[in-house]
């Protein structure tokens, strides 16, 4: 039984529609798993009740034959997402019992074709954070270990609860969002694929914003194909969003022919920093190879406002969390301070903030406070999304020239020790956002593909970066190296 979780989606989708499992019976296995994985802290709002009543519907549909790729399949949510009558806290003791009344767009559609969630995902504190560290819930934990030590690793940030659990094989797939490569770099860490759409691809209406500009939904899943299933689910077109595209959502399975013979596969020289560990390097050279071998044309490129793009993200973003985390001030949801007698509406505003977000959030408040005050607006805000006019131009300069993709790592590391860099200076946890982090300022589509592992046995990703919603040609590229990476190392089972 416990086997069923480890199946993927569209092998689970075949068992099901061929009457080999019930959606009831993979749901169980699910939760079965979950309940045996305290240890990982990847679900931290468990949803049993409501996973058994959507299996139960989705055996009905399937029986009927009205079976779409989705349905049946147990899902994790990260706590982002609001779900209606479910906890949904952005991992933030400020919106301690706080429950919807709602459903995000993405869970709407998730659930009208099917899918079961199985519970919340763990995640840093209003997604910020690059090592699952900032949770009010406490770390999640990676499943895999360095060879025979046992130093609990960090699956990634922000989406690390997601991460953790399908690595881990608790669900079948995970919702995660990406605001500087908080999908891909976590997908990295723990040896899955993560996907962050385009830019305006996948609605962002009911997903708790940190940076809205920046933030994006997408699919974390055990292979390319899974991925392009679930993003068919996830896409499309939402009223209630005004940065959502007015684009019809392509069949993303049927383009995974893995045919990429003459597609023109670029490597940006920017991307080769000082100091990047030989492993690093020798994935990225494979990598480019891989994809040589199945036809495609290796081009050196330029980027040359990358070196940028670090600095300008963490002006832009923490600049738009100060704006959207504005309105947790303790008086019309979540968490409200105790107040003194003689405490005035100041005071709540103050208690509030200071008891309900964590340092990280404090930290970047106050840094997107400050560059956007009167005096330094100009200096610092402005430039910054002048200078994200250059990045976003490079990329476009480059795909004029007829690059289809753009191949980098994905991580400049594989997964660290938990509290091995959290208590150092912030800005050495933020260059784990290196290579992904242009892609956001851009709006591009991004992938994350696991390609090796390191000397310790650690998974190592790739990252490829494709055409403005041009997800389709982007995810075949990507079946073209997972096929030829032939990765299928898996976390041994400790906890």
């Amino acid at each position: 039984m416990s086997d069923l979780s480890k199946l993927t989606i569209a092998e689970a989708r075949d068992k099901l529609r061929g009457g080999e499992v019930s959606s009831v019976e993979l749901t169980k296995a699910c939760l079965t798993e979950i309940d045996a994985a305290d240890a990982l802290n990847a679900f931290v709002h468990k949803t049993p009740e409501i996973a058994l009543k959507q299996a139960e519907h989705a055996d009905t549909r399937i029986a009927e034959g009205d079976a779409p790729s989705m349905c049946g399949i147990p899902l994790g949510i990260k706590d982002l997402f609001c779900t209606r009558g479910v906890p949904s806290q952005a991992a933030s003791k400020i919106l301690d019992g706080f429950r919807p009344e709602y459903e995000s767009t993405v869970t709407n559609r998730l659930f009208d074709a099917g899918a079961v969630m199985l519970g919340k995902l763990n995640m840093d504190e209003f997604a910020m954070g690059s090592s699952n560290e900032t949770s009010t819930y406490g770390n999640a934990v990676n499943p895999w270990r360095r060879g025979n030590d046992d130093t609990s690793l960090t699956p990634g940030g922000s989406s690390g609860g997601s991460a953790s659990a399908v690595a881990a094989d608790l669900c079948l797939a995970a919702t995660g969002t990406d605001t500087g490569g908080s999908i891909r770099q976590p997908a990295a860490f723990v040896g899955i694929t993560g996907l962050k759409p385009t830019y305006g691809r996948v609605s962002r209406w009911g997903i708790i914003a940190f940076a809205s500009s920046l933030d994006q939904a997408g699919p974390m899943c055990k292979s390319v194909r899974d991925c392009a299933i679930m993003l068919g689910a996830m896409a499309g077109h939402d009223p209630k969003d005004s940065t959502s595209a007015d684009l019809a959502v392509p069949d993303f399975e049927a383009a995974l022919t893995g045919d990429i013979k003459g597609k023109k596969i670029g490597i940006p020289k920017e991307y080769r920093m000082d100091g990047m560990p030989s492993e690093i390097e020798k994935l990225w050279a494979d990598g480019a190879e891989m994809l040589k071998d199945a036809g495609a044309q290796i081009v050196d490129i330029s980027l040359p406002h990358t070196k940028y793009a670090l600095p300008a993200y963490y002006v832009i973003a923490p600049a738009e969390a100060s704006s959207n985390l504005a309105r947790y001030d303790g008086v019309r949801y979540g968490r409200r301070a105790h107040l003194a007698q003689g405490d005035g509406v100041t005071e709540m505003y103050e208690k509030t903030r200071a008891e309900g977000f964590g340092h990280e959030v404090q930290r970047r408040v106050m840094v997107g406070t400050y560059v956007l005050s009167a005096g330094f607006y100009d200096a610092y805000y402005n430039r910054a999304r002048r200078v994200r006019t250059l990045i976003k131009r490079d990329f476009e300069l480059a795909f004029a020239d007829g690059i289809d993709a753009i191949l980098t790592p994905a991580t400049p590391s594989a997964a660290f020790g938990l509290g091995e860099m959290s208590d150092s200076d912030p800005v050495q946890m933020y260059l784990n956002d290196v290579f992904t982090v242009t892609v956001n300022l851009a709006g591009l589509p991004g992938i994350a593909v696991p390609a090796g592992v390191d000397g310790k046995g650690l998974p190592l990703g790739l990252q490829l970066i494709g055409r403005p919603w041009e997800e389709a040609d982007l995810l075949n590229t990507a079946f073209a190296l997972e096929n030829a990476a032939g990765f299928v190392s898996k976390p041994g089972k400790w906890w």
